[in-house]
């Protein structure tokens, strides 16, 4: 990448993390966040965007994709029911050769960007153990040090060393993956045996680990999402799966993570994209998935029941 020419990164996306990678992409590259919240854009464009107590950053935060429609980079950041509404304003309008990163939560963002933008796309899929927390419009509290992993899901080898390029000299640590897919669903199980169940206790992520009924449960998940990627021939980056929770949990046990804030707002969650996959992959399979049917079912419940 040649360093004396900055690039255009947009994010689609600014919350917790569109922010914090907002602001770290932003001391070398021209940033633009694009959400669908006009008070967050306004306030964004007011005061810049910050993470911790650094210094704020100047982006330019806008409503209209248009204005994004000539960026070199387009990350993806919105919550994964939303990717496609988020990402067809960009259908025909950006360069062939400009990668999509997504390095969303969850199952069928991939799916949903190319039914969008259709299935040559420049695609670069990934993870990032990085956390976020929002604090206000712009601002995100750091939560922990990460590395984010990224690999093709139709981008050409040059194209996703050039995205783990601008990741590492924004600061963060990103490694290139010849086969994303057992990083994913490393992740996927991961998010499957925390999150809906922290979500459903209104807890922090501890008491997966701290409770011994959390802690069944969230094994007994565990362990059908590794027979599902078994049974789909991914070789998870791992050999005991629940023990690959609890370093998860011990790493982030005082976060109360993205399904436990979204369900206590009463707001959509991504439950369809995270057991709702292994499910989905699982019944293709011929793989029961009980007790990720159960929390799918529970969290869908909840999201659809009446305030008091």
């Amino acid at each position: 990448m040649n360093n004396d020419v900055r690039p255009r990164v947009a994010i689609l996306g600014a919350g917790a993390m569109g922010t914090l990678f907002a602001y770290r992409l932003a001391e070398r590259s021209d940033v633009t966040l694009i959400d669908v919240r006009g008070d967050v854009v306004e306030t964004i464009n007011e005061t810049g965007v910050q993470v911790d107590d650094e210094e704020p950053r100047r982006v330019v935060a806008t409503q209209d994709p248009a204005r994004a429609f000539a960026t070199n980079f387009l990350f993806v950041f919105v919550k994964a029911p939303n990717t496609l509404a988020a990402i067809r304003p960009f259908a025909g309008k950006l360069n062939p050769a400009t990668p999509i990163v997504s390095l969303q939560n969850g199952l069928g963002n991939e799916e949903a960007i190319k039914t969008a933008l259709g299935g040559t796309v420049p695609l670069v899929i990934g993870i990032t153990n990085e956390a976020g927390l929002a604090v206000g419009h712009g601002r995100s509290r750091r939560q922990g040090v990460g590395v984010t992993v990224v690999g093709s899901a139709g981008a050409s080898t040059a194209t996703v060393r050039a995205v783990g390029e601008l990741v590492e000299q924004a600061g963060l640590a990103c490694h290139v993956a010849y086969d994303i897919r057992p990083h994913l669903w490393g992740k996927l199980l991961a998010n499957a045996a925390i999150n809906p169940i922290s979500a459903l206790a209104d807890a922090k992520n501890g008491i997966v680990a701290s409770d011994p009924d959390a802690a069944e449960l969230a094994r007994a998940v565990a362990l059908e999402a590794a027979a599902v990627a078994r049974g789909l021939r991914v070789n998870l980056p791992f050999s005991d799966a629940w023990e690959y929770v609890r370093d998860v949990v011990a790493s982030s046990a005082e976060d109360r993570n993205s399904m436990t804030i979204d369900l206590g707002a009463r707001m959509k969650t991504e439950i369809d994209q995270v057991n709702g996959a292994i499910v989905a992959a699982g019944r293709r399979l011929g793989i029961p998935t009980p007790y990720n049917d159960a929390l799918l079912r529970l969290v869908k419940a909840k999201e659809n029941a009446p305030r008091e």
